[in-house]
């Protein structure tokens, strides 16, 4: 019981200090700025995605799921909104893209999170071992990011 209550107060005081800091990011204006700022850039938005991408994917090194979609998705969102892709396309790639950056190598958290509960087993093994599931997130990451109608063909038949 106490594990329960000492974990829910953890996720509890991850989510509200995430929502305190998103007000705090939207209040000061940072969405927007980040959007002139890209605007001005002159890159193609894929480019941008694929950044976006990448910072996922070194979040993934020290921050959970939760902590990540909490904190990013309020910079991101108006920035992805003003370059015109669908935000559905957009949470679910974020999504892919999360849980593809907790098994990435050489700093995994999940990797660490299992080699605690496994400490028999060495973490080169469960690297190893996620190596597969790794690859294919890869390639379903890309699959979503190169053809958006893969995701987009059932929300498009709400419409």
């Amino acid at each position: 019981l106490m594990d329960t209550v000492r974990t829910t107060a953890m996720l509890f005081a991850v989510v509200l200090t995430a929502l305190i800091f998103a007000n705090f990011i939207n209040m000061a204006g940072l969405p927007n700025d980040l959007l002139a700022l890209v605007s001005g850039l002159n890159v193609a938005p894929f480019v941008v995605i694929l950044v976006i991408i990448a910072i996922y994917v070194v979040l993934g090194c020290v921050f959970e799921s939760m902590s990540m979609m909490l904190l990013t998705v309020p910079v991101f969102f108006p920035v992805v909104a003003g370059l015109g892709y669908d935000l559905v396309w957009f949470g679910i790639l974020v999504v892919i893209v999360i849980e593809i950056s907790l098994i990435t190598p050489p700093v995994g958290m999940n990797v660490f999170v299992l080699r605690a509960v496994l400490p028999d087993v060495a973490t080169g093994t469960i690297f190893r071992g996620v190596t597969p599931f790794w690859v294919a997130g890869t390639i379903r990451a890309l699959l979503v990011l190169l053809l958006p109608g893969i995701v987009l063909f059932l929300p498009d038949l709400l419409y």
